[in-house]
């Protein structure tokens, strides 16, 4: 396992109850997993406290070494940066760089030639579907733009892990600023990035978008993990009001399952 946690908690100050309380999961290579539950329901801080951003009791350990382990000397630390990314939800990038030298900055962490660094960050943003915003000044992107340009860069930055190694991508809404047809494309792109040997977790909010195309589903609420499994076994009106307290109606659309 990629990622493993253990009893996993988080508390803010002045809270009467712990946000997120006795969690344990585990994340595997080659599976997308969509992490979902009503707002404020700890899926975020779930996300930051994988990596390392926010405080937390119990155990996380990220390929089979302690968390905490990873950030002891800088070459652990660079060791992890080439196998692990996280887009978050929003980028507080306001410098004046093109698009193309944002991407490039997920390539620091490596000693590529100028002309690898080129190539891998074309590669990258046609995966990524904005190649053709390549010398655009990023903040003058709209937020989905912006998404789409980060994507490319968390991707090029994996790209630097070696030989077969595995890697994680950790996803924070990656449809959130996104139109109907790039909401498929990352996510459909998403899917393909986790069988290149990685263990992809996405924060979504869009039950039948999840069901489509995440391998498995966990749904957060109320401090802890009240459903984790397949699609097809969770999406059912039941439980989405217990989770959501909303009762939908489950329909067979073209094949797909879907929550209206």
């Amino acid at each position: 396992m990629l990622i493993q946690i253990d009893n996993l908690g988080i508390s803010y100050p002045r809270a009467s109850t712990p946000l997120l309380e006795g969690i344990s999961l585990e994340f595997a290579a080659g599976q997308l997993t969509a992490l979902l539950g009503p707002n404020g329901c700890g899926k975020t801080s779930l996300l930051r406290a994988i990596s390392g951003e926010l405080s937390h009791s119990g155990n996380i350990r990220l390929f089979g070494r302690p968390q905490q382990d990873w950030y002891r000397t800088p070459k652990d630390h660079r060791q992890l940066a080439r196998r692990y990314g996280l887009l978050p939800q929003h980028s507080n990038l306001n410098f004046a760089f093109t698009c193309a030298e944002v991407v490039e900055l997920g390539l620091a962490p490596g000693s590529l030639s100028r002309v690898e660094q080129g190539e891998r960050v074309e590669h990258f943003m046609r995966r990524a579907d904005v190649w053709h915003l390549r010398d655009r000044l990023f903040p003058s992107l709209s937020g989905g733009e912006k998404q789409r340009v980060q994507l490319a860069r968390v991707l090029s930055q994996l790209s630097l892990a070696d030989g077969d190694d595995a890697r994680i991508l950790l996803l924070d809404e990656p449809t959130s600023a996104l139109d109907l047809k790039h909401q498929h494309q990352v996510l459909a792109l998403a899917r393909e990035v986790a069988d290149e040997n990685t263990a992809v977790v996405a924060v979504l909010h869009d039950l039948n978008l999840a069901a489509r195309y995440a391998d498995r589903m966990v749904m957060l609420a109320n401090g802890c993990v009240q459903a984790d499994g397949a699609p097809a076994e969770l999406l059912e009106p039941e439980l989405v009001e217990r989770v959501y307290g909303y009762r939908g109606q489950l329909v067979d659309v073209a094949g797909f399952s879907a929550l209206l």
